[in-house]
């Protein structure tokens, strides 16, 4: 049985609690950070078989190889690179004054934020939790984590082991339904990061607002994989198809859809069934493929689909299988889809990918300028003149070139959205910055000549001035 869901009532004593524990120690060392990284990693580590079977058993079917490979591998990787250099963000940044104020000096002191709110979406609730806890953790903050009621088997897990491994000044993670997220995202936390909808992301800086709490968006929309001209077309098509497929294409940066040349739709078609077939070989037979998190979310994207077709789409099924008792859907090629399709107007968000073709690619770059940025942009091109064209002339949270997802894995590279998909951004040191107040301090030298410029403003100021103002 389910543990009861957080009230609303308590959320802000919680939130009492985290800020009274950050004030009797506002400025934590390294050591002492470096432990509660160090208790986040066993929590994983040491609970490693019953995180990935929860997961499982929320979605219905959730294969432990992508939980391991997707959430917890970068999950642990995110934790170790903050553990190997998170002494050295903290580190003031020292700096020279403006030659007019020498010999003062400046600095910047990384000061912690306070209370850190993380809102986690249902894909992937372990690094999409863990993940900003890392950076938060770092940074020296508390933090109260709110877990989607879409995942409620691993949210409960969440939350007991957060109790076990943490004071409960240090981490809180909350439950419950949507009215549970709207009371939590209206506390005034010192800064609030949310993942999700761009929908939801509105409500969300909305309730912010009313604080001046800081948010940070990571948000979605429709993210384009292009295929160039000079694109290695059968490598191109092997990793959009394994980008779309991974948790039955659950992810806010998988490719939404693919903008190719007009003469080879039929060959991306013919090409990516081979590839999914020797990805998931015996689909029907438990193939470690995974299944649409709900009833809601499964019926939502047959309607999408088949509301294209009956606008002259044509549905290119990649297995022969639609397993709707396990919401398995496998992942569906969509050709001759009208522009005004609803799968062409909102994320997808699972395995159905429209195949839209162009002459030229300019054509495919203007295209995408007239519609909402994303949070993602994939190109597959080998020639480096055709890859700075799409780097200048397109707009996107992240690029990847010659793959797709992995911009997302690297530390020292921010995860972030621009416009409709987001706003901020963390991961690694980004994330650290984030997470922090980066004080500026001015350190006034005992022998300075700023007297200088004091009143009364006679002839020496007005020279002064001058100078000033001249240089």
């Amino acid at each position: 049985m389910l543990p009861t869901d957080t009230p609303a009532s308590a959320l802000s004593s919680m939130l009492t609690r985290q800020r009274d524990a950050h004030h009797r120690k506002p400025f934590p060392d390294w050591p002492s950070r470096a432990d509660r990284l160090k208790a986040l990693r066993a929590l994983l580590t040491e609970n490693e078989t019953t995180i990935c079977d929860t997961i499982n058993a929320d979605f219905g079917c959730r294969p432990t190889e992508e939980v391991r490979l997707l959430e917890l591998f970068p999950a642990l990787s995110s934790i170790d690179h903050a553990l190997r250099h998170g002494r050295r963000w903290m580190r003031p940044r020292r700096r020279f004054a403006d030659v007019w104020f020498m010999p003062a000096r400046t600095e910047l002191i990384a000061q912690p934020l306070g209370v850190i709110g993380i809102i986690v979406p249902w894909n992937y609730p372990l690094y999409l939790a863990i993940g900003p806890l890392t950076d938060a953790l770092a940074a020296g903050n508390h933090a109260m984590v709110k877990m989607s009621e879409y995942t409620p088997h691993f949210s409960a897990l969440l939350a007991k082991l957060v109790a076990r491994y943490f004071p409960a000044g240090e981490v809180r993670v909350v439950t419950g339904d949507a009215s549970i997220a709207q009371a939590f995202s209206a506390l005034p936390f010192d800064h609030l990061l949310f993942t999700g909808s761009t929908t939801v992301g509105r409500q969300v800086m909305r309730a912010a607002a009313d604080n001046l709490t800081p948010v940070t968006l990571e948000l979605g929309g429709k993210s384009p994989a292009i295929i160039g001209p000079g694109a290695r077309f059968a490598h191109a098509v092997e990793r959009i198809v394994y980008g779309k497929s991974v948790n039955a294409g659950q992810t806010c940066i998988a490719p939404d859809y693919v903008l190719l040349p007009r003469a080879r739709v039929e060959e991306f078609i013919h090409t990516a069934r081979r590839v999914f077939t020797r990805m998931f070989p015996n689909f029907a037979d438990h193939a470690p493929y995974a299944s649409i998190i709900n009833e809601r979310q499964y019926r939502r994207l047959l309607d999408l689909r088949d509301r294209s077709v009956a606008q002259g789409a044509i549905a290119h099924a990649l297995a022969d299988v639609q397993d709707d008792a396990r919401r398995r859907l496998p992942l569906t090629l969509l050709t001759d889809v009208v522009d005004d399709a609803a799968v062409m107007r909102e994320e997808i968000f699972g395995p159905l990918l429209p195949l839209v073709p162009y002459d030229s690619l300019d054509a495919a770059l203007e295209y995408i300028a007239m519609r909402p940025h994303p949070l993602a942009l994939y190109l597959f091109e080998t020639d480096r003149t055709a890859q700075r064209k799409v780097l200048r002339y397109s707009q996107a949270g992240g690029v990847t070139i010659n793959d797709t997802l992995y911009h997302v894995a690297q530390h020292r590279l921010p995860f972030g959205g621009v416009g409709a998909s987001g706003m901020g951004a963390y991961h690694g040191e980004v994330g650290f910055r984030t997470f922090s107040k980066m004080k500026p301090v001015f350190r006034q030298s005992r022998l300075n000549g700023i007297a200088l410029l004091n009143p009364p403003y006679g002839k020496r100021f007005q020279r002064m001035l001058k100078l000033l103002i001249r240089h």
